[in-house]
C-alpha cells in the first residue's frame, strides 16, 4: 500500500511538473508581442509629412501673380489729373493687397502725350498705362472720342458728367481697342475747361489775331486756332515753357491748373478765360497689358478706375477756383468772357467739318446738357 501511495505521488508530481511547463512556454512570446507591435505605434509619426503638405501648398495657391503697371502722366502729381492717378494708383494697391503696383510716371518723364501713344501702340510693354486728353486719340482713328474735343460741346461740368456716366460712354472708351490701336479706355475724368494764355496782354478774341498759338499736331486745335484768326504752331508739350520764353510761340492753351503747375505764368502772364473746350480725358491700357492680367486683377482696375474717376469728379471744381484765385493774387492777368457767343459763331466750321457722318452721335451728347 505504501508502495502505490508513492507511486501515485510521484505521478502527480509529474503531471504538476510537466503543467508548469506548458504554462511557462507561451509567457516568452507573450512578453515579446509588444516588441512587435511597436512600428504600429510609431505610424503616426511616418504619417507626419504627409500633414505637413497642405499647410506648404497653401500659400502658393493663394496668392496671385505680383505685376507692376506703369502709368504715364504728363503733368506733375500737384495737378487735378496728377491728384487723380495718386488715388487711383493708392486704390488698386489696395484692393490688390499690395500685389498690384502702379507706377506713376509724371511730370512728361516719358514724353509727350503723342510721344506716349506712339509708345503704346508701338507695342513693347515699356508704358502699360497712360491719362490723356481724349482729343489725343483724334490721330489714331479716335473719331468718337474727338467728339468730346470739339469747341463748346459741354456747357457745364454737370453737362460733361451726364456724358460721362451713360451708356454711350463705354462705347467711347472702347472704341481704340475695337478699331485695332491695341490700347482701350478703363475710365474718365476731366482737368476743368481749357483757356488761352498769352506772353502779352490781350483782353478780346479779336486781340489772338495774327498770334502764333501752339497746338498739339491735332485737326480739332487746329481747326479752332485757325478759326480765332491765329497761326497753329505744334510744339511738344515738354518744350512749350522755352517756346513761350524764346518767342516760338505767343501763347497757348491749357486748363487753369495745369497753366499754373508747369509754370507756364512766368513766361506768359495773361489769360483769357473762353472755355473752348472741357479737358474731357481718359485713362487708357494697352491691350498686352490687359490680356496678361487675371479676371480678378482686371475687375479691381475697373473698380479703382470708378473710384478714381469720383474722385475726380469731387475735387476738381474746387481745385480750379483754388488756382484762379492764387493766379490773381499773384498778379496775373485774368480777363472774364461775359458772352462767348462770338467765340462760338468763330468755330462753327470747325464743328460741322469734324462731326460729318457722326451729327447724330453728336446730337446726342448735345441734348445731355438737359
Amino acid at each position: 500500500m505504501r508502495k502505490k501511495l508513492l507511486s501515485v505521488m510521484l505521478g502527480l508530481a509529474m503531471v504538476v511538473s510537466v503543467t508548469a511547463c506548458g504554462v511557462t512556454a507561451p509567457e516568452a512570446p507573450a512578453a515579446e508581442a509588444p516588441k512587435a507591435e511597436a512600428p504600429a505605434a510609431e505610424e503616426p509619426a511616418a504619417e507626419e509629412p504627409a500633414a505637413e503638405k497642405p499647410a506648404e501648398e497653401a500659400p502658393a495657391a493663394a496668392a496671385e501673380p505680383e505685376v507692376t503697371l506703369v502709368y504715364a502722366e504728363v503733368n506733375p502729381l500737384d495737378t487735378i489729373v496728377g491728384q487723380m492717378a495718386t488715388e487711383f494708383a493708392n486704390k488698386v494697391s489696395e484692393l490688390s493687397g499690395g500685389t498690384m503696383k502702379i507706377d506713376i510716371q509724371a511730370s512728361g518723364v516719358l514724353g509727350s502725350e503723342n510721344d506716349v501713344l506712339d509708345t503704346m501702340l508701338g507695342g513693347g510693354g515699356t508704358i502699360d498705362m497712360s491719362r490723356i486728353s481724349a482729343f489725343a486719340l483724334t490721330s489714331y482713328g479716335g473719331e468718337k472720342s474727338m467728339l468730346l474735343s470739339l469747341p463748346y460741346t459741354f456747357v457745364s461740368r454737370e453737362h460733361y458728367w451726364n456724358f460721362a456716366s451713360s451708356d454711350l460712354a463705354s462705347e467711347f472708351l472702347l472704341e481704340p481697342h475695337e478699331n485695332g490701336s491695341g490700347v482701350r479706355g478703363l475710365f474718365y475724368g476731366e482737368e476743368g475747361f481749357r483757356h488761352f494764355f498769352t506772353v502779352k496782354e490781350i483782353s478780346s478774341m479779336e486781340d489772338l489775331a495774327g498770334m502764333k498759338l501752339r497746338v498739339s499736331n491735332d485737326p480739332v486745335m487746329n481747326g479752332l486756332v485757325e478759326s480765332l484768326g491765329a497761326s497753329p504752331t505744334v510744339v511738344s508739350f515738354n518744350e512749350l515753357y522755352s517756346a513761350l520764353q524764346t518767342g516760338v510761340v505767343d501763347g497757348a492753351e491749357q486748363p487753369i491748373a495745369n497753366y499754373k503747375s508747369n509754370a507756364f505764368p512766368e513766361v506768359a502772364p495773361c489769360m483769357i478765360l473762353d472755355g473752348h473746350t472741357l479737358g474731357a480725358i481718359q485713362v487708357i491700357i494697352t491691350d498686352e497689358a490687359w490680356d496678361s492680367l487675371t479676371e480678378e486683377q482686371q475687375n479691381i482696375l475697373m473698380e479703382a478706375g470708378e473710384y478714381a474717376s469720383q474722385f475726380n469728379k469731387k475735387i476738381s471744381a474746387d481745385a480750379e477756383n483754388e488756382v484762379l484765385e492764387q493766379l490773381k493774387a499773384d498778379g496775373i492777368k485774368i480777363v472774364e468772357v461775359d458772352d462767348v457767343t462770338p467765340w462760338q459763331e468763330a468755330v462753327k466750321g470747325v464743328i460741322e467739318e469734324n462731326t460729318k457722318g457722326q451729327e447724330e452721335l453728336y446730337q446726342q451728347i448735345l441734348d445731355m446738357a438737359n
